[in-house]
Parts: structure tokens; sequence; C-alpha cells
């Protein structure tokens, strides 16, 4: 996948620091923009909308 884009909530505040997405028909890649040559977490596409659901309900540490 080269399709690479970061997080909508990525800014100058945070030192671009973020997640990138890359999607095809059939799979979402999630990386680390600040390694972007690490791992890279794979889903089917399904599982990505439930995945995000799943993170936004899970309440934030401080």
């Amino acid at each position: 996948m080269d399709n690479w884009r970061k997080s909508s909530y990525s800014g100058p505040d945070d030192g671009n620091n973020c997640v990138e997405i890359a999607n095809s028909p059939t799979r979402v890649a999630v990386r680390d923009s600040k390694v972007p040559a690490r791992a890279t977490l794979t889903f089917p596409a399904t599982a990505f909308a439930p995945f995000l659901e799943a993170l936004k309900s899970t309440p934030r540490r401080p």
C-alpha cells in the first residue's frame, strides 16, 4: 500500500506525530507516522469501522 495519509487529528501542536492509514478495496493498514518503516497493523476492510468505534468508546488515559 502506498497511499498513506495522516489522521485528521494530526497537527502542528503535536509535531505531526500521529497515525497514518492506507486502504485498498479489501484491507486497511495503520502505521505510526514517527517510524513508518516499522510494523503495520492490517485489518480486513469490514473490520476497520468496528475497530475505530471500539477506540472511540475506550476512555482516554490522562
